[in-house]
């Protein structure tokens, strides 16, 4: 740190770096509830004037926030707080759209790609299908009040759905493009936890740090003929939800 940097506030010569001061200063504030889940944290060049350092020493320590899962760096719009993380109920009828809206957020799905595929042994399996077997798959991201809770890839048996991720785009829900294309309940069959460091494009499509941990829930869901209808393998920035095993 350069003596143009000392501020009110920062000490030097005793072991901390500014970066790591500035991020304790934030972290306590946060604590505080100066800043409340939520809300934006001043932009860099504000933080970086009022601790008298440059931007590079405010974005180390706006990194060390979002590695310890304190904040949310979202690419051109700001840093904001974390929200406390959100109860997510695993069990037959679980519905991202309805658990979100029933915690008083707003939620919606983006389609970021889809294409015709031919099913692996795992999608074999789960859609009790032949291995090669052509199939939609869907990546998708999912969001509650614009923060990215869960990333995923979705297997769905073609020509049964082969409208679905148009359905999907224009309506930002899976239960409603299941509806738009006929089927209008379904239940889960199966579902597989585990956990796992983010890689670098997970990270990017949840706004987390690369290695962060992600909760990885690999399901299968049949409709009400128990015929299986989806295969997904869902990541949720793991400190974002709270997963609820029930019936």
């Amino acid at each position: 740190m350069d003596a143009q940097e000392q501020a009110p506030g920062l000490v030097r010569g005793e072991g901390l770096t500014a970066w790591r001061q500035i991020a304790d200063a934030l972290t306590a504030e946060i604590a505080a509830g100066r800043y409340p889940p939520g809300q934006q944290l001043p932009a860099e060049a504000a933080l970086a004037a009022r601790f008298a350092v440059n931007r590079h020493t405010v974005r180390r320590a706006l990194a060390a926030l979002a590695e310890g899962g304190l904040v949310r760096a979202s690419q051109g719009r700001g840093t904001f707080v974390e929200e406390a993380p959100l109860a997510y109920p695993i069990g037959p009828r679980t519905r991202f759209s309805e658990i979100v809206a029933g915690a008083g957020r707003e939620a919606w799905g983006d389609l970021v790609a889809s294409t015709t595929v031919p099913a692996g042994p795992e999608q074999a399996a789960g859609l009790a299908l032949a291995p090669g077997a052509p199939i939609l798959e869907l990546l998708t991201v999912h969001r509650a009040d614009d923060a990215p809770l869960s990333t995923a890839l979705t297997w769905l048996p073609l020509p049964r759905f082969a409208g679905f991720a148009e359905a999907y785009a224009e309506r930002g829900s899976i239960t409603r493009a299941f509806a738009a294309c006929g089927l209008h309940d379904y239940t889960r069959l199966s579902t597989r936890i585990r956990a796992r460091p983010a890689d670098s494009a997970e990270a990017q499509r949840l706004d987390i740090a690369p290695g962060r941990v992600v909760l990885v829930v690999s399901s299968v869901n049949i409709d009400p003929a128990g015929v299986p209808i989806q295969a997904n393998r869902t990541l949720f920035a793991a400190d974002r939800v709270e997963l609820v095993i029930g019936g």
